[in-house]
């Protein structure tokens, strides 16, 4: 399911247009995403908690010359589910 299924699904289960599921959607990610940059972590009862997890900085490997670079550490979000979703799927 990509962005305008996920759009039509949540306006044929409720009384929302398409227009105003979208500003809705869109809405709530741009919410989840300030947050998560504040470095605040976003719990959503029933679907799971979005956070931040830092990932350090470690040595790769250039796969064309083989010459070993460093990979900067950097943070990135994680989605850990709630036991209710798990439970449904």
């Amino acid at each position: 399911m990509n962005k305008a299924e996920l759009i039509s699904a949540m306006s044929a289960h409720s009384e929302l247009t398409k227009k105003d599921s979208k500003a809705a959607l869109e809405s709530m990610l741009a919410a989840i995403t300030k947050s998560l940059s504040e470095g605040d972590q976003v719990q959503v009862n029933g679907l799971g908690t979005f956070a931040l997890s830092y990932y350090p900085a470690r040595a790769g490997r250039n796969p064309q010359t083989g010459a070993v670079i460093e990979i900067e550490g950097a943070n990135k979000p994680v989605f850990k589910p709630a036991k209710a979703l798990k439970d449904n799927l």
